[in-house]
């Protein structure tokens, strides 16, 4: 069976969507402070040793990575670009800032942490695209066993 070829459900494709459309919308409104050197955004990169071609920087990969978690095809790509740099965002903030940096009262924490959360849930829908290994991780369930219960054929295709 080409897993490629395979429609998504109708309530699975709408959650793809909606988590999508969050984690593009945290990614792409965070940028207008990267870019344009806002005073919060220039005192975290100089916490972090990084400005400021680490803010522009991971504006940059932040911007594809919103640009590819829309694009049907790439959304794949997208999360994977997003959840490395929320990886480095939450890093950065559990040794290095805080959780609350100037007042926010964890805000951009938690942006990082549900911008984390919508791409890998997103990954996990989209598994079977990613090329060479897409194939292997949707097959379910993954059988060690020969006789396992897990393993065995339903009913219906006996």
């Amino acid at each position: 069976m080409n897993m490629s070829k395979m429609r998504m459900p109708l309530g699975l494709n709408i959650l793809s969507w909606v988590l999508r459309a969050t984690a593009a919308a945290i990614l792409i409104q965070t940028l207008f402070f990267k870019f344009t050197a806002a005073p919060e955004s220039v005192y975290i990169f100089t916490k972090v040793g990084a400005e400021p071609w680490g803010r522009i920087g991971s504006g940059v990969v932040e911007l594809i990575a919103a640009v590819l978690i829309l694009t049907p095809r790439f959304t794949w790509l997208g999360s994977v670009l997003a959840l490395g740099v929320m990886t480095g965002a939450i890093l950065s903030h559990l040794t290095i800032l805080g959780i609350e940096v100037q007042g926010d009262k964890g805000l951009l924490f938690a942006l990082a942490v549900i911008v984390f959360v919508s791409s890998a849930a997103n990954l996990v829908l989209h598994r079977n695209a990613i090329p060479l290994i897409g194939r292997r991780l949707a097959r379910a369930p993954y059988c060690r066993w020969k006789y396992s219960r897990v393993c065995r054929k339903p009913w219906s295709q006996r």
